[in-house]
């Protein structure tokens, strides 16, 4: 018994290994296409990634799977993967209008806020002004590099994410999970054009304070005219 426990132990080890090789992979990619290097309906040889990042196919195989989730990449029978093209204003509107939906009904059911939830909310939302931070010092400096970009877009979904886990809807969730990987879409649409962090960051402050004031229809206003505003300044910045 033992020594059949050991050795499933030993498979984990080697699963864990194989994600987190996965992930690495995934990262790198989806820095590629975020940097807007990789044009519209470029062929993505699973080979040569897996030659350029000194890996086997397995992990480029399974990151493009999950890539393909979030709409930056189209996979073709036969074909293999291809670049997508970015959001157009049409799409955008749609994406906005279900976050709307998605977002203010968890707002709503995550109120009130539970002292732990309110917590990580903080935590989320400090992180978060850090990170804009930084891209507003490197909006100074000439422009920011994608780097701290996507870190930035990363602490924005996490903020998010601590209203949807706290929603006390799986459902709810799990959409939120859907909706996140597309996300991805919209923010290489506006990924060199990131004007909004101040008045992101001073959103995300409101929410908080939404949650921590006791009102009860506070939280899902904030959160509506947070991604309202949002999409008002990314359709604006699509049509520019």
């Amino acid at each position: 018994m033992t020594m059949e426990f050991e050795s499933g132990l030993s498979g984990l080890d080697a699963t864990i290994e194989r994600r987190g090789l996965r992930d690495h992979v995934y990262d790198r990619i989806l820095q590629l296409l975020l940097s807007g290097d990789a044009s519209p309906g470029a062929r993505l040889s699973i080979d040569t990634i897996a030659r350029q990042l000194d890996v086997s196919p397995t992990p480029v195989r399974e990151a493009m799977v999950l890539l393909e989730r979030t709409g930056l990449v189209t996979r073709e029978a036969l074909k293999g993967y291809r670049v997508a093209p970015p959001l157009g204003a049409a799409q955008l509107a749609e994406l906005f209008e279900a976050r709307v939906v998605l977002e203010s009904n968890a707002a709503r059911l995550a109120t009130p806020a539970a002292p732990l939830m309110l917590e990580e909310l903080r935590a989320a939302e400090e992180a978060h002004r850090a990170a804009g931070e930084r891209v507003i010092t490197g909006m100074r400096a000439g422009s920011p590099a994608v780097e701290l970009t996507t870190a930035y877009f990363a602490t924005d979904a996490a903020f998010h994410r601590v209203v949807f886990r706290h929603c006390g809807n799986r459902y709810l969730d799990e959409m939120s999970e859907s909706l996140g990987a597309q996300l991805h879409r919209m923010r290489q649409s506006v990924l060199h054009g990131v004007t909004d962090v101040r008045e992101a960051i001073a959103e995300h402050e409101a929410i908080v304070d939404a949650f921590a004031s006791g009102d009860q229809d506070a939280p899902e206003r904030q959160m509506r005219r947070h991604i309202e505003q949002v999409r008002s300044r990314s359709l604006d910045l699509e049509r520019s």
